[in-house]
């Protein structure tokens, strides 16, 4: 997790699979749950299956999360006035 670079993300089940523990993405998750410094270990890179936002720990949640990824470009800004941004 610590090598992902600003704006590149990836999902819990490639992360549990990177570190070699495939099928393990649920326990990937609780693991990062514990992390103590998510501004120095980005654990708001790693996402949920299908590209989902997922939990984060952190004060504000995965709404705090969304908003770290659109800041580094990672995921796609709605435009004003869309209706589902």
């Amino acid at each position: 997790m610590r090598k992902l670079r600003h704006g590149e993300t990836l999902t819990y089940g490639e992360l549990a699979e990177r570190a070699g523990f495939p099928g393990q993405a649920q326990a990937v998750g609780q693991a990062m749950g514990k992390n103590p410094v998510p501004l120095v270990v980005p654990c708001h890179r790693v996402l949920a299956a299908g590209g989902k936002i997922g939990g984060f720990s952190a004060p504000g949640g995965a709404a705090t999360k969304e908003k770290m990824l659109r800041l580094e470009g990672a995921i796609a800004t709605p435009a004003q006035g869309d209706l589902f941004g």
